[in-house]
């Protein structure tokens, strides 16, 4: 499987736009990397011990910071915020992933840099969101507390931190959109920048909506109650089924060698025990041709 990171070539609403970034570990950098793809010119500085990225995944690091121009810099130093105020001067947005208190600690909270810097916007990563920005978490205690992690496994991939990531970009157009409101009738660019908080406990709660929806729950239409939405066995692994609508759904039952089906059929015991026998005589293979021939939505795996 191949995921893209890039925008199409004319796709390139960000064009013109410097975001300076001091967003560490994985939300920051991967909103950056999709702000880079949306035309953005994208620097970061970071702290003389690096990314933590960095250091416990180099393949993520490299992928992440592709284009983007990362300079080392001690912001607790004299020198370092000299660097640092030299790149708020030019930059558009700031990107951040700090609590307010570390901020306040390096002397950019947004009322300084408001009072300094009245063009900038900021966008400020945090785990959680207003009164709780100072609270330690993580994507996996957001996630918990939305009711994404189940038994004992960990979650396959980290939902809020990516979610927050895309949060975190949509707020850079939000921001840089308004920055180029002109006045009516004077054709002046607006000159007031924004603060945008973004987070990672919201994100989160906005992936768990379905959920809480009774959507993805087990009696839920794609939580396992519909027969042709689910994983099955079959000869030689698995096979994801997302025949949904009545079409797929009636497709699947022909191939199954079942009668005609409507949402009732489909949501019945016996239709599911059914459509599961059948795919367990299948190979993947099969699965597969059977998917091109009759138009099903399925995917195989391997066991």
């Amino acid at each position: 499987m191949t995921t893209r990171t890039t925008a199409p070539a004319r796709f390139r609403p960000l064009k013109g736009t410097r975001i300076l970034s001091l967003a560490l570990n994985l939300p920051g950098p991967a909103a950056l990397m999709r702000c880079r793809a949306l035309g953005a010119t994208c620097v970061k500085l970071e702290p003389p011990s690096g990314d933590p990225m960095g250091h416990y995944n180099k393949q993520a690091y490299a992928q992440l910071h592709e284009g983007v121009k990362v300079t080392t810099c001690d912001l607790k130093t004299e020198a370092g915020q000299k660097v640092l105020h030299r790149e708020l001067a030019k930059a558009d947005v700031l990107l951040t992933s700090f609590r307010p208190s570390a901020l306040d600690k390096l002397q950019i909270g947004w009322k300084k840099l408001h009072r300094l810097y009245p063009s900038l916007s900021q966008v400020a990563i945090v785990g959680a969101a207003g009164a709780r920005a100072e609270e330690p978490g993580h994507d996996l205690t957001y996630l918990a507390d939305n009711g994404l992690v189940n038994g004992l496994e960990l979650p396959p991939t980290l939902y809020a931190d990516m979610g927050g990531s895309l949060m975190a970009s949509e707020a850079v157009l939000g921001a840089v959109l308004m920055q180029r409101e002109r006045y009516a009738g004077t054709g002046e660019v607006h000159p007031r920048g924004v603060f945008i908080e973004v987070a990672l406990a919201d994100a989160a709660g906005y992936l768990a909506l379905p959920r809480s929806w009774g959507l993805t729950q087990p009696t839920g239409a794609v939580g396992g109650a519909h027969a042709g939405y689910r994983v099955y066995p079959c000869k030689d692994g698995r096979v994801a089924v997302a025949a949904l609508e009545p079409h797929f759904a009636a497709a699947l039952c022909k191939a199954a060698g079942l009668p005609a089906s409507d949402i009732r059929t489909m949501l019945a015991p016996a239709t599911r025990e059914a459509i599961a026998a059948f795919l367990k005589t299948r190979t993947r293979r099969q699965l597969d041709a059977l998917a091109t021939a009759q138009d099903i939505p399925l995917h195989t795996l391997a066991a």
